[in-house]
């Protein structure tokens, strides 16, 4: 008798058990609602007096996620056809709007790399964001037609007068108001730029602005930059990048001759195609057939000096990413490093 108690107790506690693993439940997947931007379609056209001016308050319904949350909204932007794969986030907020000013926009476009001559189409749309455990969950995408406008950025500049300035076409000699300049793009007294130097015997000076109140040269010929010193002597004429840093007052000359390089070029990544300097343009260029692929370019026949550029966006880069030529055809590069920033054009004939 005391055995077959004991079974039905062993029993009874496995009941029990089983009771309670039948009363854990699998987690319930939720059916989420994303929000609905309010429509925002259209085509608009960008100027630089309309900057401060509100573009869009953007508008979307609340996101259900089937739980009380505290929600992260986000409006991102995207070339339209990019399914939002290198999405800028434009504004965020917990609210079930937001607003963005056409100057605001603008510089988003342009860092996006949309080009300022022509308009592009982009689709905007709105995140809702729990937590990382959550999905995040996407409204409709509305398509806008944005021309944007360009801006043009003042930096710091140091000129170059000198003797090269006739011969070069960049105005009388020995004239700051019409040499050609070097720029701090960082801001930080670091100068770089480039300026042809033509004639004989040339010489130069740096000034920090278009007179000769502040201006260096350079007594000792030894790089080391000297308030009001001698003259700097450029030994023969040639293409050159001058670098100069006013904190550490030095500087430095490199000659240069540029050329195009790339596996969309005849010679592939094995030697360039020489380009030609424009004394009138003050650009190089050089006009040639090519097939899809990219190119750089470079200096000297060298990998020491040369620009690519990274994030597309129409500047140079030293040491950027390979430009992308989409179709063989015929085309014109032009390249032009007398301007901050340096930019170049891919044209197709």
């Amino acid at each position: 008798m005391k055995k077959i108690n004991y079974i039905l107790s062993i029993l009874a506690v496995l009941l029990v058990f089983v009771s309670c693993e039948e009363e854990t439940f699998d987690p319930v997947v939720g059916v989420y609602t994303p929000p609905t931007l309010e429509d925002v379609s259209g085509t608009y056209v960008f100027t630089e007096d309309m900057s401060d001016d509100v573009f869009k308050t953007f508008s979307w319904t609340d996101a259900d996620f089937g739980f009380q949350s505290a929600t992260t909204y986000t409006v991102q932007l995207d070339f339209a056809g990019n399914e939002f794969a290198e999405a800028v986030d434009l504004l965020n907020t917990s609210g079930l709007s937001a607003s963005i000013t056409v100057g605001e926009l603008n510089q988003k476009l342009l860092a996006k790399g949309a080009k300022t001559n022509v308009p592009s189409d982009f689709e905007v749309r709105v995140t809702a964001s729990v937590n990382d455990n959550v999905q995040t969950l996407a409204s409709n995408a509305p398509v806008l037609n944005i021309h944007p406008f360009e801006v043009v950025i003042s930096y710091p500049s140091l000129y170059l007068p000198g003797s090269y300035q006739a011969a070069s076409g960049y105005g009388s000699d020995w004239s700051p108001d019409q040499a050609q300049q070097i720029y701090s793009v960082a801001q930080d007294e670091k100068y770089e730029g480039y300026v042809n130097m033509s004639g004989d015997d040339i010489q130069f000076k740096f000034t920090d602005e278009p007179n000769w109140d502040l201006n260096w040269g350079d007594t000792d010929a030894d790089g080391t930059l000297d308030d009001g010193g001698d003259n700097i002597v450029i030994p023969e004429a040639g293409y050159y990048r001058i670098n100069a840093d006013i904190n550490a007052l030095t500087y430095s000359v490199m000659k240069t001759d540029w050329g195009l390089i790339g596996d969309a070029t005849p010679d592939g990544w094995d030697a360039d195609q020489n380009m030609t300097y424009s004394t009138e343009t003050k650009t190089w260029s050089i006009t040639l057939d090519l097939v899809a692929g990219t190119v750089k370019f470079r200096a000297n026949d060298d990998w020491a000096l040369d620009y690519g550029d990274t994030g597309f966006d129409g500047s140079l880069d030293q040491g950027g990413d390979n430009i992308p030529i989409d179709e063989a055809g015929n085309y014109t590069i032009v390249l032009n490093l007398e301007v901050a920033g340096y930019a170049y054009e891919i044209i197709k004939n």
